[in-house]
This record gives structure tokens, C-alpha cells and sequence, in this order.
């Protein structure tokens, strides 16, 4: 990340937690750089897939609380909300659903495929999604898209089915799913919300790992959404990232320039870290044992 971006309160960072093979002592050291109920919750997953994304999250958060807030890697308490945002509880004990008023920060991580990410913003509300384009197990595309029909509005579902291969019907697909989720992350909403109340009108342009677009533009209810801005960018051909950004104190068209993501390296990840409790090999052997489990289909 330069300078230039971090003046600029804008932060944008990923991990390629699926190519990542950790040896064991940095497994155990990663482990120990967590909260032990984080700790305990990576632990649980039956898929080291999902282990490793889980504990990339978390030492992305953690890096960026560092470095970026200035707080101390052993002073960092991070919890949840009640639908399951992420917030720092020490030393400013605010939750994001408790209506108090936001600090300078605002972040929000995601994971899914072969990335974990964040983004963080200043004075901004944030929220990021990250999909990868992948065929249905056991649906045709037709039969995927028939199930998940109440997912999109019948003018998104035009735009989706607009594209001339199923291969790209799925990426316009993820496309949207990844906006509209990175709205809710922002909000802080989980389950229940209606997700045909948002409608995306995607920009003309297309989509390239050469840039970031920010014409994309969100209805709700009806309504075109002036107060909201949306980011998108490819970290490769099959893995889209959708940055929501809302309810600033200035209008979006007065934010900076949209920021890259950076891709980091596990070194990167911990080059702050400060272990916070002993060692634990068994970590490793549970570790291991997921490791050898059958791949699952994602």
C-alpha cells in the first residue's frame, strides 16, 4: 500500500488463502496471533479450505488495526456484531449496531474462493464481497438460476441472462450477488433482508483486472440511490470484488480516486503480530487431518 492511499483513508487489501500451504510453524504462529475463541472457531472447521480463508480474515484485520489504528497487536479486541460484522470492541467498545456514532475507520473483510480481502475506509461506511465464478454442482445453470430467481429483480435477471455463454451468465450473476451483499455488510444486515428491494445498473464498461469501476449505481425500493458508491474490480478472471461505500459526511463524488486491492503475503500478514498465547501442537495435527480430508466441491 503507498503512502498516497493511506493519507487518503482508503485501504484495500487481499490474500490468495487458496494457493497458501502453510508449513507448521506458521500455522502455530498464526494461531497464536488470533483471540483464542477465534482461535477455537478456525479450529472447528471440518475443511482446512475454510480454516485457512477464516484465519486470513482475521490476521488481515488484525494487521490493519495495527498499522492503520495505531493500536497495539496484543491490545486488539475484535468481536462481532449480533449479525455477525466485525468491529473492534477494545479500547472503543462501539458496536456498529448500536447507533453510536461511527469511528474514523470503517472495515469489513470477506472471503470466498481463493481470496480473503478488506477494505477499510475513512469516515465512510464500508462493506466488501468477493465471489468467484463457479459452476453449479449438481444444477444445470438453468436450474440454478430458476432456484435463485427471487434473489434478483426481473430487470437484473435481463441483464444477467443478456450474456451470450453461460460461463459469462454466471460471472454477471456473481457480479451482482457480490454488490448486493457488500451493501448489506455495509448496513450490517443479515439474513431476512429483501434482496429484490436493491437493484444494480451495472456500468457499460467492462470489467478488467487492469482497473477499478465505480459507475455502477444502486436502486432501493425503486429509488435511485445518489448517497451510495460501488467499486468493482477483478483480482483475477474468475474472482470479482464489489466495495459498497455509503453515508459519508460528503457526497461519494468527493472521495478519492478508487484504491487497487494489494495482495499481501502470509510475511505481510504477521510482519506486526505479537503471539498472544503459548504454542499449541495439536493445532497443527488437527490442522493436518483437515488438510487430508476429500476436496469438497465449491
Amino acid at each position: 500500500m503507498s503512502e498516497a492511499d493511506d493519507r487518503m483513508g482508503s485501504i484495500r487489501w487481499a490474500f490468495r488463502c487458496g494457493s497458501w500451504t502453510p508449513a507448521r510453524a506458521d500455522w502455530l504462529l498464526a494461531a497464536r496471533c488470533v483471540q483464542p475463541e477465534e482461535k477455537d472457531r478456525i479450529g472447528k472447521f471440518v475443511f482446512a479450505k475454510d480454516a485457512k480463508s477464516a484465519m486470513a480474515g482475521r490476521l488481515l484485520l488484525r494487521r490493519f488495526v495495527c498499522e492503520r489504528m495505531n493500536i497495539p497487536w496484543a491490545h486488539i479486541r475484535l468481536k462481532r456484531s449480533p449479525r455477525g460484522k466485525p468491529y473492534l470492541a477494545a479500547p472503543l467498545q462501539v458496536s456498529p449496531d448500536s447507533g453510536a456514532e461511527p469511528q474514523t475507520w470503517s472495515f469489513n473483510i470477506s472471503h470466498q474462493g481463493d481470496y480473503a480481502v478488506l477494505a477499510a475506509e475513512k469516515g465512510v461506511q464500508v462493506g466488501v464481497d468477493i465471489m468467484k465464478t463457479v459452476m453449479p454442482g449438481s444444477n444445470t445453470v438453468p436450474e440454478f438460476f430458476r432456484v435463485m430467481t427471487r434473489q434478483f429483480t426481473p430487470y437484473e435477471w435481463r441483464v444477467i441472462k443478456s450474456a451470450d455463454s453461460e460461463q459469462h451468465q454466471l460471472a454477471m450473476f456473481y457480479r451482482h450477488w457480490a454488490l448486493k451483499e457488500s451493501f448489506l455488510k455495509a448496513i450490517g444486515t443479515g439474513l431476512g433482508f429483501n434482496l429484490q428491494r436493491l437493484e444494480f445498473h451495472l456500468s457499460s464498461e467492462a470489467l478488467t483486472q487492469a482497473r477499478v469501476l465505480c459507475q455502477t449505481r444502486m436502486h432501493l425500493d425503486e429509488e435511485a440511490e445518489e448517497s451510495w458508491l460501488f467499486q468493482e474490480s477483478l483480482l483475477d478472471a474468475d474472482h470479482h470484488v464489489a466495495v459498497a461505500l455509503g453515508h459519508s459526511t460528503n457526497p461519494p463524488s468527493s472521495l478519492p480516486p478508487p484504491t487497487a486491492f494489494t495482495l499481501l503475503t502470509f510475511p505481510d500478514l504477521i510482519a506486526s503480530a505479537s503471539p498472544l498465547t503459548e504454542e499449541d501442537p495439536a493445532y497443527w495435527e488437527s490442522f493436518q487431518t483437515k488438510a487430508e480430508a476429500p476436496v469438497r466441491q465449491r
